[in-house]
């Protein structure tokens, strides 16, 4: 069985290794996560080239995702590089403080955040793990009484609970940044904590002007988001459902909600979906996940998404190759126990906007009604296998297009698998048979089998599908 849903690794030096990176992709690695927050545009250049001959190596199309830092709102360094503070405990964030931080007191990455917060305000340290209250703010520094205590180290995060820090989204880092995300052709382009749709538009802008065309993921894991999720999706390619800082911010009982409308939003708007944030962290240390981590991993995949996220697990876990591998089986199986929704959430629409959209919603509607094998789609931007992959069709969907870049990009679409296909005619019913013997030649399908193939008249141009035709596969020698 062909996965549908998707699995995005983050690189790092577990799996800097090529040796590693390939049966990290032999095991089911579909998208690749450069993390900008380390290293520097030369090392991310380096490791694309090392991910792309890995792939090659592999026969594999793998996409690349540049994750952007966004904000530093973090404590800075400290003595012996941490402390313990105790419930009770008063103890100060200062913007001012250039020294290591005590027992009394820590330097701020975040000048602002005295700014940022008044008495009664709640923050939350290390992904949650640490509790102040505000009991003043005093000039630069931030009087906190702690009602949590723990270990506090060197760069721990900071949240405020219910959100309210200003920190733009796009940091002078990362304005340079998306120059190399440009510069390695970055597939995709996350943008970490935005705040509005007018974030997503500054990005994309950005990228244009440096001469790339990612398309442009946003980060969901700031209170304010949520309040505005429909403008960040519109102006998106694809959300993140980073469920890391939302948690902090908004409360981690809200978060499997927030999950799901966040899923069926971004379906509905015709976006892509990645779910993130430690899917199988046990597997950091330990060569088998959590039964509660099986469930967290399946019920995202009956949630919708197009994708499934592996963050430190492949960063910096023990075990890469034995969490991509846990990972596709979980994916699988879920998948088999999702129910074909064919068209119906389309079913009120009056009418299609393009004609590409209804041809590819009809060749859904087609592949569920016969006994079908496969969707065969010729594309050039991919749009026609985007829509179709907005539903839970059983059957593969093959994009076939001789566009590099759509090849990549569609490695992230749920249920859509790339392939490599030269266009050496314009007549229609050649393509389609060429297309039809390239998939017998990779044993994807085989002669009889029922598979639904769509094509435009103008063959070769984006935008111009409109024509679907439903053939059984070795037919056409027979003629």
């Amino acid at each position: 069985m062909l996965r549908r849903t998707k699995i995005v690794a983050t690189l790092g030096p577990a799996s800097s290794d090529q040796k590693v990176l390939e049966k990290m992709i032999q095991a089911g690695v579909d998208v690749v996560r450069m993390n900008f927050s380390h290293g520097s545009a030369k090392d991310h250049v380096a490791r694309v080239e090392k991910v792309r001959a890995a792939a090659a190596a592999c026969g594999r199309i793998v996409g690349i995702l540049a994750d952007l830092q966004g904000p530093k709102i973090r404590v800075g360094k400290i003595e012996n590089d941490k402390i313990m503070l105790k419930q009770g405990d008063t103890f100060i964030l200062d913007a001012e403080w250039t020294g290591l931080g005590n027992q009394e007191r820590v330097g701020l990455d975040y000048k602002d955040l005295p700014k940022d917060v008044s008495k009664g305000s709640v923050l939350l340290l290390n992904d949650g793990m640490l509790e102040f209250d505000v009991i003043e703010v005093k000039g630069a520094q931030v009087i906190c009484k702690v009602v949590c205590g723990g270990i506090l180290s060197n760069n721990k995060g900071i949240n405020r609970k219910g959100g309210g820090l200003t920190a733009p989204a796009l940091t002078d880092k990362d304005k340079k940044d998306i120059k190399t995300a440009a510069l390695i052709q970055a597939d995709y382009l996350a943008v970490s904590f935005p705040r509005s749709a007018e974030d997503m538009k500054l990005a994309r802008r950005l990228m244009h002007e440096a001469g790339g065309k990612s398309l442009l993921m946003a980060k969901i894991e700031r209170a304010e988001a949520i309040g505005v999720l429909d403008e960040i999706i519109d102006a998106s390619d694809a959300i993140m459902v980073a469920r890391g800082d939302l948690s902090v911010e908004v409360g981690d009982a809200a978060v499997p909600g927030l999950q799901k409308r966040m899923i069926r939003m971004a379906r509905a708007k015709n976006k892509l979906v990645v779910t993130a944030t430690q899917m199988m962290e046990s597997m950091i240390t330990n060569p088998i996940p959590t039964r509660a981590e099986v469930s967290d991993v399946a019920n995202a995949v009956l949630d919708g998404t197009d994708a499934v996220m592996l963050s430190a697990e492949t960063a910096v876990g023990d075990y890469p190759i034995e969490t991509v591998k846990s990972m596709a089986r979980i994916c699988i199986k879920a998948e088999n126990e999702m129910e074909d929704n064919e068209t119906s959430h389309r079913q009120h629409l009056k009418k299609f906007s393009r004609i590409d959209q209804s041809i590819a919603m009809s060749a859904l509607y087609a592949a569920s009604h016969f006994n079908v094998k496969a969707i065969v789609a010729l594309t050039q931007s991919g749009s026609t296998t985007l829509w179709m992959s907005r539903m839970n069709a059983r059957v593969p969907i093959f994009a076939l297009t001789p566009t590099e870049s759509t090849l990549s990009k569609v490695t992230l679409f749920s249920g859509v698998h790339p392939i490599s296909f030269d266009i050496t005619s314009d007549i229609p019913s050649v393509e389609l048979r060429a297309a039809e013997d390239e998939l017998v030649r990779l044993g994807l399908v085989q002669e009889g089998d029922m598979i639904v193939m769509t094509i435009g008249e103008a063959v070769g141009k984006a935008g111009h599908t409109n024509t679907m035709k439903i053939v059984r596969v070795g037919d056409h020698k027979k003629n």
